[in-house]
């Protein structure tokens, strides 16, 4: 009798880790208020946390510091107040610089780091039009990720690819990159953040790449659209969140990141993140 006790109570307890182990905890980038960044950081991360988010993306890093911290410092900060530093972007990352990117990345805490852009001058942008895009050259950005994929690997440390429209559209030579990508980076090196707002603007399906790539979208970036196509809180725009977000499981997503690159018609992007905390609600992410 004792025996089967003790087998109904590990039985008990496992069902409760997978019940804990599903539930996700709610992400911002600290991209989206850049700007306040700039003038408190300290101040800004304490409201971050206020508000109610738990894991932190960073995106500005420079001189080997994080918002000006060293790696030790942003760390211990950042717990002080309850988050947790899961993710950052490092758009400047090269050959050249990428052990030391590494090692600060890992002494600060983080467990992914992101390629948000196609790297070392192959991202461009046209100033006249306002939109993204990058040289064919897709064999250059598939090297890089490789690579730098084996360096977080031995470090400890997951590299993904954070994409926007044009990865999702035919180039020059009529190749789909992200699927170049997809084909051609090592699963068990390379990943992928994907940002639902940027798929949905290059009129592409979030669920038809979850079902043709299952597994490969360990974190999204949740932003919503509003009617013009601009950037919106999340719960105020068009973007059928919860459709996208029973396929989680299907798509490997293991956490999500809000994020708004920028805000209309008087809204700050202070104001944006509380009501894209609370928007989440309606769609069952908390």
């Amino acid at each position: 009798m004792k025996k089967n006790s003790n087998l109904l109570f590990l039985f008990i307890a496992l069902l409760f880790l997978s019940a804990c182990s599903s539930k996700l905890s709610s992400g911002m980038t600290l991209y989206t208020v850049r700007d306040d960044m700039k003038k408190d950081p300290k101040g800004v991360l304490k409201t971050v946390a206020d508000i109610g988010y738990k894991n932190i993306e960073a995106t500005d890093y420079s001189n080997r510091k994080f918002y000006g911290m060293t790696p030790v410092e942003f760390k211990t900060y950042l717990q002080s107040l309850g988050l947790n530093p899961l993710s950052t972007h490092q758009g400047g990352a090269t050959y050249d610089n990428i052990d030391n990117t590494i090692a600060d990345v890992k002494a600060a805490g983080f467990k992914y780091l992101v390629i948000p852009v196609p790297p070392m001058g192959h991202f461009k942008y046209d100033a006249a039009t306002k939109t993204l895009g990058m040289d064919p050259d897709l064999d250059f950005v598939v090297n890089f990720l490789n690579t730098v994929g084996k360096k977080c690997d031995a470090a400890g440390l997951k590299l993904l690819y954070h994409n926007h429209d044009f990865e999702f559209k035919k180039d020059a030579n009529g190749i789909v990159p992200i699927e170049y990508f997809m084909a051609k980076c090592d699963p068990k090196l390379v990943n992928f953040q994907m940002d639902l707002y940027w798929v949905t603007k290059a009129g592409a399906d979030p669920i038809a790449y979850f079902e043709k790539y299952p597994g490969r979208f360990k974190i999204w970036h949740v932003k919503d659209m509003d009617a013009q196509g601009r950037f919106a809180p999340v719960g105020n725009g068009t973007i059928n969140f919860a459709k996208i977000l029973a396929k989680r499981k299907e798509s490997g997503m293991k956490y999500y990141i809000v994020e708004q690159d920028a805000t209309f018609d008087g809204l700050k992007p202070l104001e944006a993140i509380k009501i894209s905390y609370e928007g989440l609600k309606k769609f069952g992410f908390q």
